[in-house]
């Protein structure tokens, strides 16, 4: 499969400078695409964008990745329908080392160069940059961007000479790493394609040279029709500490069977005979959830490595399936115990102390009509009347999972 190939299988393509994009199969690439560092940590919404990148790397590409330590001082206001809220240059550089820190993880093994742009723009002086860049733009096609139009229009809220700036410092980035690092393609969302447009227009007037983009589309719930990456919780993040591996795995897991083989050809490196293979599996018994539990695992793996993704699958396949309790290790429960309500207790203590305490049960009357009705269930083991304490049931590295109906979870941890 040609690179071209691969795009349009995968649906990766929504706008691009090339007459045909079957042109890009006979150009030696060195793309860049810019992540923004206004946030503490990117989303899966940027990891698709980082995953269109992969498939260039992996036909030969060469890649840069940019923070944008400059250009998220300002702000871009495309899709804003007011000014933002300018952060502080503190706050900025921490957000640029963790968005740096989790691209180094999901580009593991890919060879890349990673560059800020506040490296060229700091010591800048206005003069230089009114000269060498904004001589090369002209007002007319700028106010008629569609984000700008919208903002100085009728009952638009205006728009600061900050952020209708930002596009300039945007095709700046593609001018400099034109110059330094012979860069000819950037790559950016759908909403970025005005900003990476500056950028090729600047390297054609100021260099004389023709340069490309490509944009992809956003990625669409194929359940919903709007913006995919939200949970119950809201965004879905790369960071386990804002996105636990236990509860990324579970997004995946519970996407709808519509969006499955989309969302594998989006998230996932699997190719297009294992894709099919999966997806004719999955339609012959989706109840199994074979596409989901594939698209769960990979996406993980990808993200948090094998170690925790077969750590994820064993813990959600003993909640939910028919997994084998004794399977689970020590760090598997202390993976849950970030998940569940969690008390230790030694083996003689009150089950029904325990019920109450982490919010199974809301009294002990209740608890004890909960074991009564065999609704309660000690690492998979049904309890009866006489089940007062842990006492019958082996723990498993040392705790106790305990379940009050389908899908009510706390944790004990055995003492002793």
């Amino acid at each position: 499969m040609t690179l071209s190939e691969e795009l349009l299988w995968r649906g990766f393509v929504q706008q691009s400078t090339f007459e045909d994009i079957k042109d890009i199969d006979a150009l030696d690439l060195t793309f860049y695409h810019g992540f923004d560092a206004s946030a503490d940590s990117q989303t899966i919404g940027n990891l698709a964008a980082m995953m269109l990148d992969k498939v260039f790397i992996r036909h030969g590409a060469k890649a840069i990745l940019l923070a944008g330590g400059a250009t998220s001082l300002i702000g871009d206001p495309g899709g804003k329908d007011a000014e933002r809220q300018l952060q502080a240059e503190e706050t900025i550089a921490r957000n640029v080392e963790a968005a740096e820190n989790q691209l180094k993880k999901i580009f593991t093994g890919s060879e890349f160069t990673m560059v800020n742009n506040i490296d060229w723009t700091k010591n800048m002086s206005v003069l230089e940059f009114l000269r060498d860049i904004g001589k090369h733009f002209s007002m007319t096609p700028l106010l008629q961007r569609d984000y700008i139009a919208t903002r100085i229009g009728e009952g638009g809220a205006g728009i600061s000479y900050t952020e209708f700036s930002y596009t300039l410092l945007q095709g700046m980035d593609y001018l400099h790493l034109f110059d330094n690092y012979g860069c000819n393609l950037q790559i950016g969302g759908s909403d970025q394609w005005g900003n990476c447009i500056s950028g090729v227009d600047l390297i054609r007037k100021a260099r004389g040279k023709e340069v490309h983009c490509i944009t992809l589309p956003l990625v669409i719930n194929q359940a919903t029709g709007k913006k995919f990456g939200k949970s119950e919780e809201g965004a879905v993040w790369l960071d386990e500490n804002k996105t636990t591996p236990f509860k990324f795995y579970q997004f995946w897991l519970n996407v709808d069977d519509d969006g499955v083989e989309y969302y594998m050809k989006i998230y996932t490196e699997l190719n297009k005979d294992e894709v099919d293979s999966i997806v004719s599996e999955h339609q012959q018994n989706p109840a199994q959830r074979i596409g989901q539990k594939r698209l769960a695992y990979e996406v993980t793996r990808l993200l948090h490595g094998t170690e925790r993704a077969d750590s994820v699958k064993r813990i959600s396949e003993v909640l939910f399936g028919n997994g084998d309790y004794d399977a689970l290790t020590a760090n598997d429960m202390e993976q849950l115990s970030k998940e569940l309500a969690t008390k230790s207790v030694n083996t003689n203590a009150s089950l029904l102390d325990f019920l109450v305490d982490t919010g199974l049960a809301t009294s002990k009357g209740n608890a004890r009509r909960f074991i009564s009705d065999g609704a309660v269930y000690l690492n998979g083991t049904q309890t009866n009347p006489s089940d007062v304490s842990f006492a019958n049931h082996a723990p498993v590295a040392g705790h106790v999972i305990v379940r009050r109906g389908k899908n009510l979870f706390a944790l004990a941890n055995i003492t002793d």
